[in-house]
């Protein structure tokens, strides 16, 4: 009986500051006409920070690599971090050679540096083994050209509609 007794003041006291700490003293509500609540790092409750859900990078840039590397095989595919890896493609005009496709998409906007794409190229040898072969640094800056056009073109239909 004495325990339960010596524990009345201090649950008594700690009760009283749990309600105080609720009090609306302060206004009730914070701007915006929302209840302040409890805030942690990294959460917001601003309207600013809400945006919806979708790909992490250009729109205009990811269709347009899309539909430029079409003719390849898509090996990974990456929309959140604007990655995609063909699989390796010969043309049935020249099968002893093969290419593969990496497109990488660093920007949320349109514009000519928030595209990289690299292009690698194996060609077959006698015993049938596939052996790593230069590419030109050409052929990586035609393949950017012809997805930024192609951005371009999709980019400027939305606005005519």
């Amino acid at each position: 009986m004495t325990f339960s007794r010596s524990l009345t003041l201090p649950v008594l006291a700690l009760s009283m500051l749990a309600l105080a700490a609720c009090s609306s003293s302060r206004g009730g509500h914070s701007e915006g006409g929302r209840s302040g609540g409890l805030r942690l790092p990294g959460f917001s409750n601003e309207v600013s920070d809400q945006r919806p859900a979708g790909i992490g990078v250009n729109s205009f840039l990811w269709r347009a690599s899309l539909d430029t590397i079409s003719f390849m095989p898509l090996d990974q595919v990456d929309p959140f971090g604007g990655v995609i890896i063909t699989d390796w493609y010969a043309n049935p005009e020249l099968p002893s050679e093969r290419f593969q496709v990496t497109v990488y998409i660093l920007d949320t906007r349109l514009r000519g540096d928030a595209l990289s794409v690299r292009v690698f190229r194996q060609e077959r040898n006698e015993a049938g083994e596939w052996i790593d072969a230069s590419v030109t640094p050409q052929t990586a800056i035609d393949i950017e050209n012809a997805i930024l056009t192609r951005a371009r073109q999709l980019r400027i239909s939305t606005l005519d509609n």
